[in-house]
């Protein structure tokens, strides 16, 4: 496949350590912690494939000095896009290369196009071009990042190629979260591979030093090297991880059709939800669907039982998890109202709530809700207490009830059991009234939980003044209305 006298900097893919090499080489110990077969019997949606395994490589290094049958190229819609790979691509490929892609006509976002190599050790280039990422557009850029590596893929498929080198295709450029386009690359190249794995014999994820990172803390989700790190990656993977082929999936645009239109659901069709919510996995990911339409209907009716009640909950959570992950909350995060600081007496990680840093009527109060989600998910896996700091607030930053119940209802059931105490610092007469109705008929399991706090001092035989981070303005507060009581403590400084 080489071309004559190709330059001693081109790398041959066969050379290439595969991703189950690599394993084998840090995990010869493996075999002494074998699983259980108990937990063998809950497997992820992507399981141990020794044979598809062998098939991905990761490299550390430059796409275009690859030697195999095509290698990909990231542009822009002229396929005139000057960033890194496309221009080490143009520079060993020759001048002959721009004059073929002027022939083209320019290629269409999550399209895929073909041209000869020329100088490069690889017989082609697959030229795509990757969205630009936008929060509010989050959907279209994920389905069209889908697109450029599944009509790659396929069109490596109907040349008949045998392997085929891919860059980051989500350039700094287009702004796409490296994280989340990693996701989408992983999960469509190990679908394509389920299906038609005969048509290629390598793949090869060609990353710079910033995003090796990146795919080493990913792959083992997609391609897991052993029935252990298949187990171990499990709690790890996204709650969308697509459809069968690795396509993002909305929910909200599928289409139901009943089996008989007009004619009203029979009773027997009660008796398939279960099946409908039958146990595939160990997460909501893993589980059918089942008709939403008919499970609203039951959850009205009282009749849906509490097992499918919390399967219907746990799925919901996930979907709000999934867009917390993808959505762009640094506007949130820049308020600094929530975050996690020490741990009080008993061990327990504290996180805080600045009442006076939430401007209500300004901000996006479900992005707020997606943030809280995105902090909380992994904190509220094991105990741990809230101090929301009431001090100094207004009408400006009251959290509306409605807004709060929903939070309560959206939720795991984790974030409850584990919530151990809510320290409510500096509340005034009107706030204790509200959260006294809020606890007492809006939800219930959080009364007990509520410790209402006149003065940090009293807060400090919880939690030790050095485990917490206290914004100035709460400081000065409570200075003032309860006198100096730890004049050593520096506030935190970039609060």
């Amino acid at each position: 496949m080489d071309p004559l006298g190709a330059p001693s900097q081109f790398v041959d893919v066969d050379s290439l350590p595969s991703w189950t090499d690599a394993y084998e080489v840090k995990q010869l110990d493996s075999h002494q912690n074998p699983v259980g077969k108990a937990q063998v019997d809950v497997r992820s949606p992507f399981p141990y494939r020794k044979d598809i395994n062998e098939k991905i490589i990761l490299w550390k290094g430059d796409v275009a000095l690859l030697n195999c049958t095509a290698i990909v190229n990231t542009s822009n819609e002229s396929l005139t896009d000057k960033n890194p790979v496309s221009e080490s691509i143009f520079m060993h490929a020759g001048p002959d290369l721009k004059d073929e892609l002027q022939k083209l006509k320019g290629c269409r976002t999550g399209e895929a196009k073909l041209t000869k190599g020329f100088n490069l050790a690889a017989r082609f280039i697959i030229h795509t071009v990757g969205p630009k990422y936008k929060s509010r557009y989050r959907t279209a850029a994920e389905s069209s990042l889908y697109s450029c590596y599944r009509n790659v893929l396929q069109l490596a498929k109907e040349q008949a190629m045998c392997s085929v080198g891919f860059c980051v295709i989500n350039s700094l450029k287009r702004c796409y979260p490296l994280e989340d386009a990693t996701h989408i690359a992983l999960r469509t190249v190990r679908r394509f591979l389920e299906i038609h794995g005969e048509t290629l014999e390598k793949v090869v994820f060609a990353v710079s030093e910033l995003e090796e990172a990146t795919y080493q803390k990913l792959l083992p989700l997609y391609f897991p090297r052993s029935l252990e790190e298949e187990i171990q990656s499990l709690p790890y993977l996204p709650a969308d991880i697509g459809n069968a082929e690795g396509e993002p999936v909305v929910p909200e645009r599928q289409i139901r059709i009943t089996e008989k239109p007009g004619v009203p659901d029979d009773a027997s069709d009660e008796e398939g939800l279960e099946a409908d919510l039958s146990f595939i996995g160990s997460h909501a990911f893993a589980r059918m669907e089942g008709d939403v339409d008919k499970q609203r209907r039951l959850i009205l009716q009282g009749q849906l039982s509490e097992a499918a009640l919390q399967k219907q909950h746990q799925r919901n959570y996930n979907r709000w998890l999934c867009q917390a992950r993808a959505e762009d909350l640094s506007d949130i995060a820049s308020l600094k109202a929530l975050y996690q600081t020490g741990v009080d007496n008993c061990g327990r990680t504290v996180m805080v709530v600045v009442g006076r840093n939430i401007p209500v009527t300004l901000i996006d109060m479900e992005k707020a809700l997606l943030y809280f989600i995105h902090v909380m998910d992994h904190i509220a896996v094991k105990e741990y207490v809230l101090v929301y700091f009431h001090t100094l607030t207004n009408d400006y930053n009251q959290l509306d009830t409605n807004f709060l119940k929903k939070l309560y209802d959206v939720v795991d059931a984790k974030y409850k059991r584990n919530l151990k105490a809510l320290y409510f610092v500096h509340p005034t007469f009107r706030s204790k009234v509200s959260a006294w109705f809020f606890t007492t008929f809006t939800v219930s399991g959080l009364k007990d939980k509520i410790h209402y706090v006149e003065s940090l001092q009293q807060l400090f035989t919880a939690i030790p003044p050095e485990q917490i981070d206290l914004p100035p303005f709460v400081l000065e507060y409570d200075a003032r209305e309860n006198g100096p009581y730890y004049s050593s403590y520096p506030p935190s400084p970039d609060l």
